[in-house]
């Protein structure tokens, strides 16, 4: 950590004391919009299902229709074959992150802790089987999901974080993981990005097309006996032995509760001052022919070393999907905003300044046209960690949240996560940083803000190595 990103947290740690009278003076409203991205126009036929009308009991309630809700929303249910689970989804399935993501599928943890041998491998192995199981359901059920696991990099855009990068890579080959580091003249001729100068290669992480795999998992939650139930934003939640969930057409009374509603949670009341939305901005080009490949195919995808990141994905069918990697890729809202509210020019003039980074990366993209763009609601933390846990006086709210952009693997590994948590067998997690972890408070509002705006002008463009 750099001697700016200490500075800032300090600070953040003292605004932090003002929460006690911030947190009652700025209360927050949920928003919520369309899901415009690739992956939701990739479901055309998807069909919300009824919202809950009147009361209902459940032995699980999850709040939250994302990778997070329905992921333990199956492996619940496959444990517990008996027991009532309810899936309260304020939206449709997967409009919220899950489904306007950049469609990474990675491995390992949004940033970086001291070399540990033994904690890097199970790190990894932990990731690795979340994405072997999410190939598994895929295949057991016969989803139509657009994917591929072919690879992705992770880029370096100096010679002195290039040398850095093949350090770790040897230590990561030593302690038995399948990583490679690429030199810049061996990436040149594999996947061409002007500026790079080398990469580490993960052989088995890839793409996901997030809307497609939470909404194509609908019957098979219903077969398994869960209740699922659109259009019901949970408005207000009564803790106690039984939970009581207030919706605005009925109620729900619980044994115990999944919070799976990451940069939303704040809106029930939870994690204030853990997790903050911020709203991520995408896009992607038409289906390219091979012709026009940039020379990005071999691999599924890329993301680099700079703060404010550049991440891109390859879709089996050729488009190519870009995020970050600019000053106004991202945004923050005020008072944990979950929306984006501009306009369409806005998000034009938001799209081109991408499209710049793009082209730095890829001169040939110059030429080719932006087909879709959108935004959606990210998860953050001040360090970069997830939290999955268990909370409350009666031991029975368990949530999983902060994914800080590695959500499409993490947030299908947090149904099992919760599950065994649920069930008392929860042993083969408690060595993994997530595991019930504490984290560093956000500042309320308007340190929040401030601090938000500081960071971007101070550190938007710095390396995060």
């Amino acid at each position: 950590m750099n001697l700016l990103s200490r500075g800032l947290l300090a600070s953040a740690n003292l605004a932090s004391l003002a929460w006690p009278i911030a947190g009652r003076i700025f209360t927050e409203k949920l928003e919520i919009d369309e899901n415009r991205s690739v992956w939701a126009a990739s479901t055309p036929n998807y069909q919300p299902g009824p919202p809950l009308a009147g009361d209902t009991t459940a032995d699980l309630a999850i709040i939250g229709g994302g990778f997070t809700g329905t992921s333990t929303a199956y492996h619940f249910s496959r444990r517990y074959p008996e027991k009532r689970v309810v899936l309260l989804e304020a939206a449709s399935l997967a409009n919220g992150a899950s489904g306007r993501n950049g469609g990474m599928l990675l491995n390992w943890l949004p940033y970086d802790l001291p070399p540990n041998p033994e904690r890097d491998a199970l790190i990894y192995a932990t990731t690795n089987a979340g994405i072997d199981t999410i190939e598994a359901i895929i295949r057991r059920h016969n989803l139509p999901v657009s994917y591929r696991r072919d690879g992705t990099l992770s880029v370096f855009t100096s010679a002195r974080r290039a040398e850095q990068a093949h350090a770790k890579a040897e230590y990561r080959r030593g302690i038995g993981l399948p990583t490679q580091f690429i030199d810049r003249a061996a990436l040149s001729a594999a996947f061409q990005l002007e500026g790079a100068y080398g990469a580490i290669l993960d052989p088995n992480s890839g793409q996901l097309n997030g809307a497609q795999y939470v909404r194509c998992q609908r019957p098979v939650l219903v077969e398994q006996g869960v209740e699922i139930y659109e259009g019901t934003p949970v408005l207000k939640v009564e803790e106690g032995e039984t939970i009581l969930l207030t919706t605005p057409s009925g109620t729900v009374r619980a044994k115990a509760i999944v919070l799976a509603t990451n940069g939303y949670t704040s809106k029930l009341g939870y994690f204030r001052d853990a997790v903050f939305p911020l709203i991520s901005h995408v896009f992607a080009t038409a289906p390219l022919d091979p012709a026009q490949q940039l020379g990005w195919r071999q691999w599924a995808g890329f993301y680099d070393d700079m703060d404010r990141i550049s991440y891109s994905s390859v879709t089996r069918e050729g488009q190519v999907i870009f995020g970050g990697g600019s000053l106004t890729g991202s945004t923050y809202y005020f008072n944990n905003g979950t929306r984006f509210r501009g306009d369409e020019a806005q998000a034009a003039r938001i799209s081109a300044s991408m499209a710049q980074r793009f082209q730095r990366y890829a001169p040939g993209g110059r030429g080719v046209p932006v087909a879709q763009r959108w935004s959606g609601t990210l998860g953050l933390t001040l360090r970069r960690n997830i939290l999955m846990g268990v909370r409350g006086e009666a031991r029975n709210i368990f949530y999983a949240v902060g994914y800080n952009g590695h959500g499409v693997t993490l947030a299908n590994v947090a149904g099992q996560v919760l599950t065994d948590m649920y069930s008392g067998d929860d042993e083969k997690w408690r060595g993994l940083p997530f595991y019930q972890a504490d984290y560093t408070p956000v500042p309320p509002e308007p340190f929040r803000w401030i601090g938000y705006e500081m960071f971007t002008k101070m550190a938007g463009h710095l390396p995060r190595y």
